[in-house]
């Protein structure tokens, strides 16, 4: 009688209850802490292997390796500062260009601007772009954007060549066509995660500002945009670590100089693009330099995400309401 109340379930109030059944402990909880500690090992062990090989960079260059600007394999003297100054430029170009479209964007497709076939058609288009290789944009850049830079370069050039940034001749491989390609590739990446926390602000919100006699365009600037920061500042985080570490696109695009230059019309060069270029004829210490740039990278990347995570905790308490 109690194996057939067990196996039928109970009565209670009328509603049948159904016993829970559980067959040993919970392989699932315990996959899931595995998996989490093996990920986290496997970054410890790649942060490792890596600076296994950049040891003895890192003992005959110490510090200075990071605030020297000659890359010269020829005496086996090496600095990274202009590989340093071109990744951050770079991204902080592409994220400049690529914040606003992708903001724009995100706002129209997730406030009603189109009728729904024509929204998800754009919407469509501006994800396929994050499925593209990087190649291919680097040999679109390439065929269009290296022949635009210099047309358009060339007369800006002449009228502000006083400033640093457009100081110099004009070369089409340079700091601005990789950045201007950097920014279509994070572009999708922006757009997607933006809209997604546009479309995600409850409908009441939006209702209660129009009941109040809000317009439009003062809704969204005043209530949805600062209700889905913390998912835009996130999605910002994560294309702007995109950008930092692109490399095929970078490298045909820049012009892969090591000299320092503050032109935007000037050849220039990224960690990403120096690993890439360098690495398969690198023997000696220039190995160990390369693997020591490669380790510049990861804590970039890393400051660069931990800096991203304070700002979007602050995002999220002013989103609440907190102080």
């Amino acid at each position: 009688m109690a194996v057939s109340e067990s196996m039928q379930g109970r009565q209670k109030n009328g509603v049948r209850e159904i016993p829970a059944l559980r067959i040993g402990p919970d392989f699932f909880r315990a996959f899931c802490w595995i998996a989490s500690v093996a990920v986290v090992a496997l970054i410890f062990w790649v942060v490792y292997q890596i600076a296994k090989v950049a040891w003895p960079a890192m003992q005959q260059f110490g510090f200075g390796f990071l605030n020297h600007s000659a890359w010269n394999p020829v005496t086996d003297n090496y600095g990274i500062v202009p590989f340093l100054f071109g990744t951050l430029m770079s991204s902080s170009i592409a994220i400049l260009v690529a914040l606003p479209l992708g903001l724009a964007v995100s706002i129209f497709l997730s406030e009603d601007f189109l009728p729904l076939p024509a929204r998800q058609v754009v919407r469509f288009v501006i994800e396929m772009l994050a499925s593209i290789p990087s190649v291919v944009y680097g040999l679109w850049g390439i065929a269009v954007l290296i022949p635009l830079v210099k047309s358009v370069g060339k007369p800006v050039a002449s009228h502000l060549g006083r400033f640093g940034l457009f100081a110099g001749p004009v070369f089409g491989n340079s700091m601005l066509t990789a950045s201007l390609v950097l920014a279509l590739m994070i572009l999708p990446t922006i757009a997607a995660i933006s809209r997604a926390s546009l479309a995600s602000v409850p409908g009441t919100m939006r209702e209660g500002a129009y009941a109040l006699g809000s317009t439009r365009w003062e809704t969204i600037f005043g209530v949805i945009i600062p209700t889905a920061l913390p998912g835009i500042v996130a999605a910002t985080i994560l294309a702007l670590g995109r950008a930092m570490g692109e490399t095929m696109a970078v490298a045909m695009l820049i012009g892969n100089s090591s000299r320092f230059s503050w032109s935007l019309f000037q050849p220039a060069g990224t960690l990403a693009s120096l690993l890439a270029n360098q690495f398969a004829e690198a023997d000696g210490i220039r190995i160990n330099a390369l693997m020591y740039a490669a380790l510049a990278l990861m804590f970039l990347t890393l400051l660069v995400n931990i800096a991203g995570e304070g700002v979007l905790r602050f995002a999220q308490r002013k989103t609440a309401g907190l102080k």
